[in-house]
């Protein structure tokens, strides 16, 4: 209902109260058709604005109803809002927290991984160390030489039938020190008179008008072994070779053992050694077959020893200079060294190399401490 049907509602009820209040008061008095049919279209319209006024206070009602279902609609939705923004701050801070904790792990894991990394680093340099180190000493415990042939006289027969051929060999290597050029080496007749020069920190000796301050230094001589190699020989066994695989494994191995039964083969008592003095062995496997023969050794390396020492007599000297002949500085180091003045004795040998030139010196174990 807007303005002006409210005004006309307002106007409308007055003249109606009007209209009554002049029929109450003038009953007696009668009314003109005209009043008549104007108070009843009055009346009429009246009552039409009292169905408006009924439906509008209605929809009043239903609308007031409305805004309070809608009210509280809107309060559950704040309440719903509420709580999920509750539930995604929460969440947020949730995932924050999860993010440090991860960034965390993350700078453990990185840390770790590069104390890892650096300790790998020191392990590899270590193990190359040790390789080296290793190298080192299997070079210097390498030993490349050759056991001459030396003719073997028979002397007898041991009592009693031996089952194996047995031999020894026992192995030494002689010490030796490696002399480089402007160094020598100087024995002396007696332990106190080396003893006597190592204890000084230089020697001056005089060499063609110059003197030179010589340095008296022990003598580590390189490492060295010594073994015992155990060789036995078998009388019923040898060994052989060039056996190709033309057969089945047992096939192959019955046709071996059928070929080496044969008495034709010289089967019986030092039929191994027969075979193995011989070499060549031909068997037939549906062609014929030379198979190589030697003897079956089997070697056992004992009382390995190995040592490294100095010597007791002899003394290196380094600093030298070439200022003469080989021979003559190495004279005048020998008559330096004997005299007693300069803490020297009885020279038993000396050895002097010029620069450019290196040996090898070689100890028996007697001059070695």
């Amino acid at each position: 209902m807007n303005d002006k049907e409210r005004q006309r509602f307002s106007f409308l009820m007055a003249s109606v109260k009007g209209a009554v209040s002049t029929e109450e008061g003038n009953c007696s008095s009668s009314s003109s058709p005209e009043e008549q049919l104007e108070y009843r279209d009055a009346s009429e319209e009246l009552e039409k604005w009292k169905r408006k006024v009924e439906e509008a206070e209605d929809e009043k009602s239903k609308l007031l109803l409305e805004k309070l279902e809608s009210e509280d609609q809107k309060k559950e939705a704040q309440k719903e809002v509420l709580s999920l923004m509750a539930l995604q701050k929460k969440s947020e801070d949730d995932s924050v927290d999860m993010k440090k904790d991860q960034e965390d792990a993350i700078s453990d894991l990185v840390k770790r991984n590069r104390a890892l990394t650096d300790q790998l680093k020191k392990c590899e340099a270590i193990l190359k160390s040790k390789r080296a180190e290793h190298a080192a000493l299997q070079q210097k415990f390498k030993i490349n030489a050759e056991i001459p042939e030396k003719k073997m006289v028979f002397v007898r027969m041991e009592k009693g039938e031996m089952e194996d051929t047995c031999s020894l060999f026992s192995i030494t290597q002689t010490p030796f020190f490696v002399l480089k050029g402007c160094e020598a080496l100087i024995t002396f007749e007696e332990d106190e008179v080396a003893t006597k020069i190592l204890k000084q920190d230089k020697c001056p000796v005089m060499f063609s008008k110059k003197m030179v301050n010589v340095k008296p230094r022990p003598v580590k001589l390189e490492p060295s072994v010594k073994f015992e190699i155990h060789m036995k020989v078998a009388k019923k066994k040898i060994r052989f070779s060039n056996a190709p695989p033309v057969l089945p494994e047992e096939r192959m191995r019955d046709r071996l053992e059928v070929s080496f039964s044969k008495p034709a083969e010289e089967v019986g008592s030092g039929v191994a050694e027969n075979l193995a003095f011989k070499n060549k062995f031909i068997m037939d496997v549906n062609r014929e077959l030379t198979l190589n023969i030697s003897p079956s050794c089997e070697y056992q390396l004992k009382k390995f020893q190995t040592f490294r020492g100095v010597t007791k007599r002899t003394v290196l000297l380094e600093g030298i200079e070439d200022l003469q002949d080989e021979e003559d500085q190495q004279d005048t180091l020998e008559i330096h060294f004997q005299k007693p003045r300069n803490h020297g004795g009885e020279v038993e040998k000396i050895r002097y190399l010029s620069k450019g030139k290196s040996g090898q010196a070689y100890f028996t174990e007697d001059r070695v401490a």
